[in-house]
């Protein structure tokens, strides 16, 4: 019997209910400015004070430190380009990674035509960055240093307390994009040592539109919404005020579920990982088995395309995806497979699924029957099968 299964939280996550509650007065009734003096404007700020303390307190940061924002591509963007306006003069040397998202690549590829040098550093098969290789890339005139906390895509988890403490020997700020692991797995700004890191509220049950940047104080960092005073003269503009209750309030709701919630995420992901190895020949797990986000899955089945079989997993009511949500209209493989070494062929027959709060066993014992039957009609008419010699 058709079922609807979605298995893509890595792109998008549904709103809790709790967190529509307690947002709905701000859409309606509490609509002040939260700029204005009156009491419909306290109100309003009084709201998006105790949702910025919510937030500090999930990442061990101070409240002061938390900048709204529109969500995970700006903060990425105001982290790498703030950062590297405010120290211009000392330096215009940036380090990342191959395996970024396009939020941080193309502020990247930007800033490369105002002059500023990027070094995209290699990573290992399983996606990991080897923390020697940052060592050697570090200049005299680098400034920042940007690391994703976990990629989007294969799930890998990266060792940022490593990498950070490379950075601290060198006086380098650090950056970390951690819009994938906010309210799925522990993140602390102290232990991971960063100096600024990204998160987005639509990536753990909250609103879209809206999200935050942690800047640690003393960070030097030039706006790029010049206007009003809001934000501490760092972001200008009125406040998403619904947004941003809501993001306070599905924050809170992920760090009290944390440790029940990963666990459980973790035994149906290895569950799900398990079982296509044993059902489905010649299939390749992409990423590594241990060190990875709880809810990612990311399998290569040689022989077909990536997209028929998501296009035929659709036809049955379940939702994944062949990547990033942000590049998934590109004919392009993508540059995460790539940079871990994958041929064309299996990078082009990679899907991904990514599991969340509303997923069941039965959800994946679906899958598993759908994909199972899927997976060989597609190969018994695929051109690519005879002779077809993977090269790994």
């Amino acid at each position: 019997m058709k079922r609807e299964v979605y298995l893509d939280y890595a792109a998008t996550t549904p709103i809790r209910p709790e967190v529509f509650q307690a947002m709905e007065p701000y859409l309606t009734k509490e609509f002040g400015n939260p700029s204005s003096i009156h009491h419909f404007g306290k109100q309003a700020r009084i709201a998006i004070e105790e949702a910025r303390e919510k937030i500090a307190k999930a990442l061990g940061a101070k409240n002061e430190e938390i900048i709204f924002t529109s969500g995970g591509t700006e903060s990425n963007n105001m982290a790498l380009k703030g950062v590297a306006y405010a120290l211009s003069d000392k330096g215009k040397h940036i380090i990342t990674s191959s395996i970024e998202h396009h939020a941080i690549l193309e502020p990247c590829h930007f800033l490369e035509k105002l002059g500023f040098e990027i070094t995209y550093l290699p990573v290992d098969k399983e996606g990991f960055i080897d923390p020697d290789s940052l060592r050697k890339a570090i200049r005299k005139d680098t400034i920042l240093i940007s690391i994703m906390h976990a990629n989007n895509e294969i799930g890998t988890i990266e060792p940022i307390e490593e990498l950070t403490k490379i950075a601290k020997e060198y006086e380098i700020y650090f950056h970390t994009d951690a819009v994938q692991t906010v309210g799925h797995i522990p993140v602390n700004v102290d232990k991971l040592g960063v100096d600024l890191l990204s998160i987005s509220a639509h990536k753990f049950y909250g609103p879209k539109g809206i999200g935050a940047l942690y800047i640690r104080k003393g960070t030097k960092l030039h706006p790029l919404i010049h206007g009003g005073e809001q934000e501490q003269r760092k972001r200008a503009g009125t406040e998403n005020v619904a947004g941003i209750v809501g993001m306070g309030k599905a924050i809170e709701i992920s760090i009290l579920e944390l440790d029940n919630e990963r666990e459980r995420l973790i035994n149906l992901r290895d569950y799900f990982i398990k079982e296509v190895e044993k059902r489905i020949e010649e299939v390749y797990l992409n990423g590594p088995r241990e060190i990875r986000l709880p809810n990612n899955i990311n399998f290569s089945f040689a022989y077909i395309e990536g997209e028929s079989i998501l296009l035929n997993l659709d036809l049955e009511g379940i939702a994944i995806s062949t990547g990033s949500a942000c590049s998934s209209a590109s004919l392009e493989p993508s540059h995460v497979l790539s940079s871990i070494g994958l041929p064309i062929e299996l990078a082009h027959s990679a899907v991904r699924f990514t599991l969340g709060h509303y997923t069941t066993k039965e959800d994946l014992d679906y899958t598993l029957e759908v994909l199972e039957k899927t997976v060989k009609r597609l190969r018994d008419i695929s051109p690519y099968k005879q002779g077809w010699k993977i090269k790994q």
